[in-house]
């Protein structure tokens, strides 16, 4: 059984171990067992850590029957003593926000008596599920409240308490385990069942921030980041608001009634763009002339929208089939056909054949795409 490292010192990122085996997984990598490890298997919502065992690189690291499975892309000699180190700024990244995760839990669990039910550390964010449903306020607070209990610095005590200690002590846990339990303790905001390293001091955990929340099964999943990733997550999103900043014109702070301002503009130009398609589509069909036969129509402009009005127009002038075609012979084109004669469900593939097209629809209308040339188009139509 692998000695964990990670339980007396969180912080240790490079040691020495023997190799006990090394086999062959057949998925192209091997499976690498030490005598002694401070990489973290995965467990608990945290991921496995990578790093190096000599120069072999680890990819992932998983628990089986009580040891430490590393997955390495070589093959390592059995009985020899190797120097490890794992991925540090990885690690410290998942430790920071597992911590963080912890606080957060524990207030929510103080304040609301809802219970962590789901858990999901990914590279950059965490999700938390909850039993029960927080508002933005409530959210607020706890975010203000769990940054308090990171600058307070207060000790994240990880212990393997005995079982008569145990029996003693109120924590969360979503196993019902009662032997080789590990607590994780920050006094005064949380106490959980945890398998995880963690940091040593609230402080380690820098900031944590909560950046979005949605209903989830009955309850609320939170989204939220922190430490290292939450500056990432700052540098995004204040380089977002630079650049939105530059284009709108607008200080920093007053981007979001820019953008408003922006949006009722645009309403308004939709709005006008609208009644101008509408006045050149009844244009253009008090132009169309009753025909004998088929009618073909060409825009190079007009809105697929426009073309069908004008194509259901143009089927009540012609006694065969009137196709609409938006577009020009260099980018192609799109069709709207219609026909209050053919069955143009049965006639679509002669048409699309015919015309290099691909599309389909209903008996008396179909949509699709041409690349045929308008000469080549209008030869087939107008024979």
């Amino acid at each position: 059984m692998t000695e964990r490292l990670y339980y007396s010192d969180s912080h240790l990122a490079a040691f020495e171990a023997e190799v006990v085996s090394c086999t062959p997984s057949g998925k192209g990598y091997y499976v690498t067992v030490l005598d002694r490890t401070a990489f973290f298997p995965e467990g608990g919502g945290q991921p496995g850590d990578t790093g190096v065992i000599g120069d072999v690189p680890v990819t992932d690291t998983h628990e089986k029957d009580g040891d430490v499975c590393h997955y390495t892309s070589e093959f390592i000699e059995p009985g020899s003593y190797v120097k490890c180190s794992i991925d540090w700024g990885r690690r410290f990244n998942f430790m920071q926000n597992h911590s963080g995760e912890h606080i957060v839990s524990g207030i929510v669990h103080s304040m609301t008596g809802f219970n962590n039910v789901g858990f999901h550390m990914s590279e950059g964010f965490v999700t938390v599920d909850f039993d029960g449903e927080l508002t933005g306020e409530q959210l607020e607070e706890i975010e203000r409240t769990a940054n308090g209990a990171v600058w307070e610095n207060r000790e994240v005590r990880a212990w393997f308490p005995a079982a008569a200690e145990l029996k003693d002590i109120e924590y969360r846990s979503k196993l019902d385990i009662t032997e080789g339990v590990r607590l994780v303790t920050i006094d005064g905001y949380d106490t959980c069942a945890c398998c995880a390293p963690h940091v040593k001091r609230t402080g380690e955990i820098g900031v944590i921030k909560i950046t979005d929340f949605m209903r989830h099964r009955g309850g609320v999943r939170i989204t939220m980041v922190c430490g290292g990733d939450a500056l990432a997550d700052y540098c995004t999103k204040q380089d977002n608001v630079r650049k939105i900043s530059v284009l709108l014109s607008a200080k920093p702070e007053e981007t979001a009634g820019a953008v408003q301002r922006v949006k009722q503009e645009l309403a308004q130009l939709k709005t006008e763009l609208a009644e101008f398609r509408r006045q050149v589509t009844q244009s253009k069909i008090a132009g169309l002339k009753p025909t004998e036969g088929n009618m073909c129509i060409f825009e190079e402009k007009l809105d697929m929208q426009s073309m069908r009005e004008l194509v259901n127009a143009g089927m009540e002038l012609c006694t065969g089939i009137c196709a609409g075609f938006v577009g020009n012979d260099n980018d192609g084109y799109n069709y709207v056909i219609g026909s209050k004669y053919t069955d143009l469900r049965t006639a679509s593939r002669e048409i699309n054949s015919a015309i290099e097209g691909r599309g389909g629809g209903k008996p008396e209308m179909i949509l699709g795409s041409a690349a045929a040339s308008r000469r080549s188009i209008e030869e087939y139509f107008l024979k």
